[in-house]
């Protein structure tokens, strides 16, 4: 299987080492251990795994500003587990409000020795953090609409949103509220994936 992600982030800018390679494989692994128990992800073989969630996730990394990041709904760790193994100098608070997501993180964090995830069980609109984040990070919002007003009190005032997205964002786009301004949509390109990505950056107006 590290053969088929090395094929796979070579297909891209992006550059992994051989640890970094064993560590998406290992967590990969390990998601796919508890998913028949916790049914942690709907995607039940491990090979779509690699692209459907280790691609799909590396490839916002380029486009990441700062140090300190949240990913809200992370789910299994999707996609802050993946941005931790690319950038182990940035940490990440991964927050989900169901225990069995936080538990099989804890063991993430563990057996990968992931020292800079931080998996957090809560709310988003209940999560206050002593600091505002640089990046808050959202794969899973239904809409940019709701991610914004449950998320607009986590960034510190230089700090950006992050949305990654699928086709269709102009028509989320044109609903936004006053309070934030779009910075950049980014098209991403995740190798074997046929479907559109866009990551929506976004900052305080």
């Amino acid at each position: 299987m590290i053969s088929q992600l090395r094929k796979l982030v070579s297909e891209t800018t992006l550059t992994l080492s051989d640890h970094q390679l064993a560590q998406c494989i290992a967590y990969i692994e390990l998601l796919h251990k508890w998913n028949s128990t916790y049914n942690l992800t709907s995607i039940r073989d491990p090979n779509e795994m690699l692209i459907k969630h280790v691609m799909d996730s590396l490839v916002i990394a380029p486009h990441l500003i700062g140090n300190h990041f949240i990913d809200v709904g992370t789910g299994p760790g999707l996609p802050g587990v993946l941005l931790a193994i690319y950038y182990p100098e940035k940490s990440f608070t991964l927050l989900d409000s169901l225990g069995k997501r936080i538990r099989f993180l804890n063991q993430v964090k563990l057996q990968l020795g992931l020292s800079n995830i931080q998996p957090v069980q809560s709310r988003v609109e209940l999560h206050q953090p002593e600091h505002g984040y640089d990046g808050v990070i959202s794969r899973a919002f239904a809409s940019i609409n709701d991610m914004l007003s449950w998320c607009k009190h986590l960034p510190n005032k230089k700090g950006a949103f992050f949305a990654m997205k699928g086709a269709a964002v102009q028509e989320e786009i044109a609903a936004l509220p006053n309070f934030v301004k779009v910075v950049a949509i980014k098209s991403l390109t995740v190798p074997q994936l046929h479907a559109e990505r866009h990551l929506v950056i976004l900052t305080h107006s």
